[in-house]
């Protein structure tokens, strides 16, 4: 009996195996404001989610006034939950070059201090190959050299909850109107070419 119902278990888990959750992964990225970034990796096929938080520093548990303060070492980050079956990391930092503009240093628009610099934050050693890698070929479309920093995310600290899905929720923030807009107009232009 204990055998039947054992091999009617092991049947059932394989008939039902494409209807299991794909394993997901997820990668930590900053390239200026978190609400920007956010936005645009939340349109990315194979995105699952996008929290905005912060990153990078020493102190524990910061607030966003903290991470402002520029004293805590943090940047402004976003950690992307994707499936890699639809999105590789690789593809997703292709979109991360294209995103912003890696060549200012603790920089981006009228956003200034090292909580606005460009980082990928590696969640593993292969993830850390793939960034460098990636870093070197994206070079040769700026002429300026690249500054973004690559270094193994220790902690990612989530940013409160004002700050997640902002785009989406603040629509005609004035904000999202002014920077976000028409950063995302301008790589759907890029895309449609």
């Amino acid at each position: 009996m204990k055998r039947a119902a054992a091999a009617l278990t092991l049947l059932a888990t394989m008939l039902h195996a494409e209807d299991q959750p794909a394993k997901t992964e997820t990668a930590t990225l900053g390239g200026g404001c978190f609400w920007c970034v956010e936005a645009v990796f939340e349109r990315a096929p194979g995105v699952l989610s996008v929290t905005s938080g912060y990153a990078g520093g020493k102190t524990e548990n910061p607030t966003y006034e903290d991470v402002c303060d520029g004293d805590t070492g943090h940047a402004e980050v976003v950690r992307i939950e994707f499936d890699p079956q639809k999105i590789s990391y690789a593809k997703l930092l292709d979109l991360f070059w294209d995103a912003h503009d890696p060549t200012t240093l603790n920089r981006q628009g009228a956003d200034a201090g090292t909580q606005y610099r460009s980082v990928i934050l590696a969640e593993n050693a292969e993830q850390a190959v793939i960034a460098r890698d990636s870093k070197a070929r994206a070079q040769s479309k700026f002429s300026a050299p690249i500054v973004t920093e690559i270094a193994a995310l220790e902690k990612f600290y989530p940013a409160e909850a004002g700050h997640q899905d902002f785009y989406r929720r603040n629509p005609l923030h004035p904000y999202n109107m002014a920077v976000i807009r028409p950063k995302l107009r301008k790589l759907d232009a890029r895309d449609a070419e």
